[in-house]
């Protein structure tokens, strides 16, 4: 799909495309090759539509380029150092995410706040986090363009490791702020990949039920979610020492540019990629879905710890622990045994749509739970909620959805990195108001009883339907592969 057969053209714009952020850089093999290909491959491995041989006939330059393709073919996947950014990059949504099944119980109880005051400031802490990281992330871009990849990366991965670990210790609702906001000082240069990590070493402050002896040390018992934060600063701080002695640095130097390209071209824009045909539409829905994604995230834990008076389910620390446990196992299932097949067969587009269809219904099930226990019918509670939240968590699909039409609406495989770097950004900006935004409303709805506490799920409801309506402008060029024909019958082709 790329807009030039110059053979100069894409070896540059590689190297500049992928040097946007410390995680998005391409593998050496590509990074560094003498030219690129004269047409891209398409970034979901769409074969670009061939040449008519009948008006065109292969130039020298063009046998140089087979050659150099076959040399890329024949080089190893670095599978070693794919793998060290993937553990590199769950830094931060461990971070990020390691606070949420205790978050609610730690303000409730160190900021001795009522029960209705808990959202605001639940979603006021997470918010913060990612507020601070998008303010940062083109000055850690920046750095990694001019120091490296790998000094930035392990900066920032060994100062999220200690941050997270500090936010254990806080004593008041100040010091948690402080805590978080120094945490995202450290998170501008990670490639989010949403994960979770278990609550259920959150040592409870009732101490004549602590699971084990480490819960019971006199610190523990001065300090009982700190267990919790040093587990997921150690899980950082791991990936930071297999990243300083394993990771390999990707940034070429002013040498090594100078001999794989001698004669750039000028890549792409940032605005030029932004206002190329259909990728505003698809950066719509990406952030429509991350933010629908993020609203409910903020909310379920908060909703797990409310009482069931006030609309929630009155679960403990351990009980929204394994909640999150059960959505996430659910979830990697999805991803893993049911995407794969669904996706080839009703291509990107329609398999998004189906998602998304479903996620109303989905929403709709949790007041329908809190009413079934608050009139204490606690067998059809227990019975109707893990089923709903197994078959539920498919509507994680539509994040791989939406993923895989960002890639197939680029410009070209050149600017791959820049369209992500885009939906990124608008991520980290949906992510830094979304949850203290919706948490509030969840507050306000338990406060003054609208609809019994439950009015926050008729506006997720309300955003569900409105993503459905987003989802059928998706544009042609992001479908997928469904319904692909083959083009003048050489087996080639692309569903338009």
């Amino acid at each position: 799909m790329a807009k030039s057969a110059d053979p100069t053209q894409d070896g540059e714009t590689v190297t500049a495309a992928t040097e946007s952020t410390p995680l998005l850089s391409a593998p050496e093999s590509i990074a560094t090759r003498p030219n690129g290909d004269a047409k891209p491959p398409h970034p979901n491995g769409h074969a670009a539509k061939p040449l008519d041989h009948d008006t065109q006939s292969p130039s020298p330059s063009s046998e140089t380029e087979r050659e150099g393709d076959d040399e890329e073919e024949e080089c190893p996947m670095p599978t070693l150092q794919i793998l060290l950014l993937c553990y590199a990059s769950l830094a931060e949504p461990v971070a990020y995410f390691s606070i949420f099944p205790f978050i609610n119980e730690m303000i409730f109880r160190l900021g001795d706040l009522p029960e209705s005051s808990v959202g605001f400031w639940t979603g006021l802490i997470e918010s913060l986090f990612s507020l601070v990281q998008m303010a940062l992330m083109i000055f850690y871009g920046r750095a990694a363009d001019r120091l490296g990849r790998k000094p930035v990366l392990v900066f920032s991965l060994a100062g999220i490791s200690v941050a997270t670990a500090m936010f254990g210790l806080s004593q008041n609702l100040w010091q948690m702020v402080l805590a978080r906001c120094f945490a995202g000082c450290f998170a501008g240069s990670v490639v989010t990949i949403r994960t979770m990590i278990r609550g259920s070493l959150a040592c409870p402050t009732d101490l004549n039920h602590a699971p084990g002896a480490f819960c019971r040390a006199p610190f523990f018992a001065q300090f009982p979610y700190a267990l919790a934060s040093f587990v997921a600063g150690a899980l950082c701080l791991t990936s930071t020492l297999a990243a300083q002695i394993f990771l390999k640095e990707t940034l070429q130097t002013a040498a090594q540019k100078s001999a794989s390209d001698p004669k750039p071209a000028p890549p792409l824009t940032t605005w030029e990629v932004l206002t190329s045909p259909g990728v505003p539409t698809v950066l719509l829905i990406f952030g429509h879905t991350m933010f629908l994604a993020l609203a409910y995230t903020a909310v379920s834990p908060l909703y797990q710890f409310t009482s069931i008076e006030n609309g929630g389910l009155s679960f403990s620390d351990a009980q929204i622990a394994v909640f999150i446990a059960v959505a996430g196992v659910s979830q990697a299932a999805w991803m893993l045994i049911g995407f794969p097949p669904l996706q080839r067969w009703l291509g990107t587009g329609r398999l998004l749509r189906a998602c998304v269809a479903f996620q109303p219904f989905f929403m709709a099930s949790y007041p329908l739970l809190n009413e079934l226990r608050r009139h204490g019918y606690e067998r059809a509670f227990w019975g109707t909620l893990w089923p709903t939240l197994i078959i539920g968590s498919g509507v994680a699909m539509s994040f791989a959805c939406v993923q895989l039409a960002l890639n197939d609406i680029s410009p070209s495989s050149a600017v791959l990195a820049t369209v992500n770097a885009l939906a990124l950004t608008v991520n980290s900006g949906i992510r830094a108001f979304t949850p203290v935004a919706f948490t509030s409303l969840y507050a306000v709805g338990v406060k003054w009883g609208w609809a019994d506490g439950h009015l926050i799920w008729f506006v997720l409801i309300a955003v569900a339907v409105a993503l459905y309506v987003d989802c059928w402008f998706l544009p042609k060029a992001a479908e997928g592969n469904y319904g692909r024909k083959k083009v003048g019958g050489d087996g080639e082709g692309e569903a338009r």
